[in-house]
């Protein structure tokens, strides 16, 4: 009897590269002319960034920066979800943004329904924020990662655990 190999595909953020690229940010405001004198910060608070500054230009030009370095360290600028620039204390404006992590019910749906139309003996499996794929051949679960990674989902996927 064949045993069925797994691997998972999951959403996630490695945090210790983004704290780092967070720490990169940081450094660039305090050292950056136009940025001298401001109270311009941005703070990880649970799975949400904490941007404040005195003004839009100055908060997207902050926002900028956390991209730039993001994408150095290679994380994807997907996870990123920015909310709407809202009215702070003594003129200042904040901003908050959500990073998306896990695979949502609808997006896990797409997922699963592209791969049972590609026709491969694989089976798929639900799992919180994860969808589990089995199946007897290693090389149909090779074709599911590669068709997973030829099409856009709306958020960055990973492929962990391949048993």
């Amino acid at each position: 009897m064949a045993k069925n190999s797994s691997f998972d595909i999951v959403s996630q953020i490695d945090m210790q590269e983004l704290d780092n690229a967070l720490n990169q940010t940081r450094k660039e405001i305090t050292q950056r002319y136009d940025f001298r004198g401001s109270a311009a910060s941005i703070d990880l608070v649970d799975d949400t960034l904490k941007l404040a500054a005195e003004d839009d230009y100055k908060l997207g030009a902050i926002l900028d920066i956390l991209r730039q370095r993001m994408a150095k360290r290679g994380l994807s600028l997907r996870c990123l979800d920015p909310g709407k620039i809202e009215p702070a204390a003594k003129g200042t404006v904040r901003q908050t943004v959500a990073l998306k992590q896990g695979i949502d019910r609808e997006t896990a749906k797409k997922i699963t329904a592209a791969i049972k139309a590609s026709k491969l003996k694989v089976t798929t499996q639900q799992m919180d924020n994860q969808i589990r794929v089995s199946g007897p051949k290693k090389d149909d679960l090779q074709a599911v990662i590669q068709l997973i990674r030829g099409q856009d989902f709306g958020i960055d996927v990973q492929f962990i655990n391949m048993r």
